[in-house]
């Protein structure tokens, strides 16, 4: 079955910032990983199901999967047919922008629920697809524009700050620090919490409490999400693998498979096609 899975990940220059992604998936499974932008899923056939917030979350035809910027989650089939969607993944300068003018949101807006059943916004992402694919811009960016201001003003709020305040919560985000500085050359846990003044199972409780998942988790996600980075400049996978941190190539397609849904060479490919425009 995982044949007849598959995927576009891809940019229209005319919504920069903006991720745009078509995909049938039957046995991927989408580990624990976070995005910056948002995620705004329409699911048109079979279940998605994802964990967020501490509980399986279960979005099927006409609903959205809704996740808000730097949120752990997962996602894999609810059925052994798979799920089919389209997805938009739009800025926070985006989001906030048209929060902004369009809604009373004061603060950081985000989405209150994860799960939203809405069929006339779900096909408003899918036109927004339609029309990129089209090379309709005025379509593309007015429609993107409407469904963020809907979902918004249905299940829209401010977001809660996450203030660095405890003595754990301050650990975690210097264990953060130290792991972007180090990306390719991580300390064991042992000499991360060894270095910052506090035992392993302390250092690992609190990095979990403050960013929703282990260090060494947390760290791939960041490896896969700076090979982004570097794809999208034109280094060649082989060459991002190394310099993020992976053994070799083979080790970040599977890593990236597994979290943006794509290999890395497909992706590179659709991101040159908007560059070449």
């Amino acid at each position: 079955m995982a044949g007849s899975e598959r995927a576009r990940h891809w940019r229209y220059g005319e919504l920069p910032g903006v991720d745009l992604l078509r995909a049938r998936y039957v046995e991927k499974r989408f580990v624990r990983h976070t995005h910056e932008n948002f995620v705004i899923a329409a699911i048109t056939d079979g279940v998605e199901v994802f964990h967020h917030g501490g509980a399986d979350q279960y979005a099927g035809p006409g609903a959205l999967a809704l996740v808000n910027p730097e949120t752990p989650h997962t996602g894999r089939a609810g059925g052994p047919e798979g799920w089919r969607y389209g997805a938009v993944y739009p800025s926070p300068q985006l989001v906030a922008e048209i929060a902004a003018e369009t809604t009373a949101i004061r603060g950081t807006p985000g989405f209150s629920n994860p799960v939203l059943d809405d069929p006339y916004a779900a096909g408003l992402v899918h036109e927004v697809l339609r029309a990129a694919d089209e090379g309709n811009a005025l379509a593309a960016d007015t429609l993107l524009r409407v469904v963020v201001t809907r979902l918004l003003r249905l299940n829209g709020g401010p977001l809660p700050q996450r203030a660095v305040r405890t003595a754990g919560a301050r650990t975690a985000a210097r264990a953060r620090a130290v792991l972007e500085e180090r990306m390719a050359d991580p300390p064991t846990l042992e000499r991360l919490a060894g270095a910052l003044g506090a035992s392993p199972f302390a250092l690992l409780r609190a990095f979990r409490e403050v960013y929703g998942m282990p260090p060494h988790t947390w760290l791939t996600d960041a490896r896969v999400r700076h090979a982004r980075r570097l794809l999208d400049a034109g280094v060649a996978p082989a060459e991002a693998a190394v310099a993020v941190g992976f053994t070799d190539q083979p080790h970040l397609n599977r890593h990236f498979s597994r979290i943006v849904g794509v290999p890395p060479g497909a992706y590179q490919r659709e991101r040159k096609n908007v560059q070449d425009l």
